[in-house]
């Protein structure tokens, strides 16, 4: 799988969505999934765009009502992070039932587990940056669930891997798989991976009936926990040029909109601020395609490896940012354009759709 970097292309890719054929296929690891990730994670489009872009070509909200629902669980774990900060780096709810120790089995890192469609996954993910949904359950169930890690650092690998890295997305998903953010524990056996992966493995580790996961001891391939460091490359940068009687927009890690104030004059900034990577790091290729994007689409724009403060010494008009919660900005602060006007921290998905439905699918039928 590749991600073009043009806006146009991006666009064609919304444009060939089909809703219908997500919803009956997307957990296979062929089906018909949108592939859209990267650019909703990198800001380059929204929950929103993709949303009104389906609706509009006549596609009836009630019939691709899981497909929206695939949107909502974006903007639902995002507000979560907004309502609760720092707290969602922790077990949120309650503390893991499944953790034993902290690390990350080797043979994961490897793709060395010796589940074929779970290696293989890992090694598309170590080449492309992305990874099957489902893909991801499956080694997020094996790191916690059955190789008993905390889910922190396993968390912290696969974002700093991939190229549609979202933390609050990547961080309140592994609680759920593993039950801290959640009132269960997800497992998935060998008959579940071969369904859907297309393979047709006997005799693994997760050969087995779904009632014998909770007596199972660590498996011996998971036995060896690694530590790994995880640092992201940040660029050597020299002091933007700034016009001092243009306006400045800050672009950063989750903006990339091209088409945010793109009326204005003003000066453009892809602000890399270290501080942030040092807590949320990502590697050389996840930074280099969110830098990428942003030469592609936003003309002039430039980049700086430095923190806010030292971008606020040099800006000398008004400043403006997009909302997002590690933004720790001072200036004008433009909202996010999301799925529907539903905020707040609700504890469950289905408590926050259940509000956002009446926007989505309830009024698009009374239009």
């Amino acid at each position: 799988m590749n991600f073009p970097l043009s806006y146009k292309k991006i666009l064609e890719r919304i444009d060939a969505v089909a809703p219908q054929k997500y919803v009956g296929t997307r957990n296979f690891i062929d089906g018909a999934v949108t592939h859209l990730s990267p650019y909703i994670s990198r800001g380059v489009i929204s929950t929103k765009q993709v949303y009104d872009a389906v609706v509009a070509k006549g596609f009836e909200p009630k019939k691709i009502e899981k497909f929206i629902q695939e949107l909502a669980w974006r903007d639902y774990w995002q507000q979560i992070w907004i309502a609760k900060g720092d707290a969602i780096n922790n077990d949120l709810i309650k503390k893991q039932p499944t953790a034993a120790q902290k690390g990350l089995a080797n043979s994961i890192t490897e793709n060395n587990t010796g589940i074929e469609a779970v290696d293989k996954g890992i090694a598309d993910l170590y080449k492309t940056g992305y990874m099957h949904n489902h893909v991801r359950m499956y080694v997020a169930a094996i790191a916690c669930n059955v190789g008993k890690s905390h889910w922190h650092i396993p968390a912290q690998w696969l974002y700093y891997n991939l190229l549609d890295g979202d933390w609050a997305s990547n961080a309140l998903s592994w609680q759920w798989v593993c039950g801290a953010n959640s009132h269960r524990i997800y497992y998935a056996n060998q008959d579940n991976i071969n369904r859907y992966c297309h393979t047709k493995q006997e005799g693994t580790f997760l050969d087995m009936s779904y009632d014998k996961f909770k007596e199972l001891p660590i498996p011996k391939v998971l036995e060896k926990i690694v530590k790994p460091q995880f640092i992201t490359p940040l660029p050597s940068t020299e002091e933007p040029t700034i016009d001092p009687k243009k306006p400045t927009l800050i672009y950063n890690f989750y903006n990339v909109d091209p088409q945010w104030r793109s009326d204005v004059d003003a000066n453009r900034i892809l602000l890399l601020e270290p501080s942030i990577f040092e807590k949320y790091p990502v590697s050389e290729k996840v930074l280099n395609f969110c830098i990428s994007l942003a030469k592609e689409n936003i003309k002039g724009i430039q980049i700086y490896a430095a923190e806010f403060a030292e971008l606020n010494k040099l800006a000398k008009k008004e400043i403006y940012y997009k909302e997002h919660p590690l933004n720790k900005y001072k200036g004008n602060e433009d909202p996010r354009d999301w799925l529907s006007s539903v905020n707040g921290y609700f504890p469950s998905f289905f408590a926050f759709y259940k509000k956002a439905r009446k926007e989505l699918i309830v009024a698009e039928e009374k239009d």
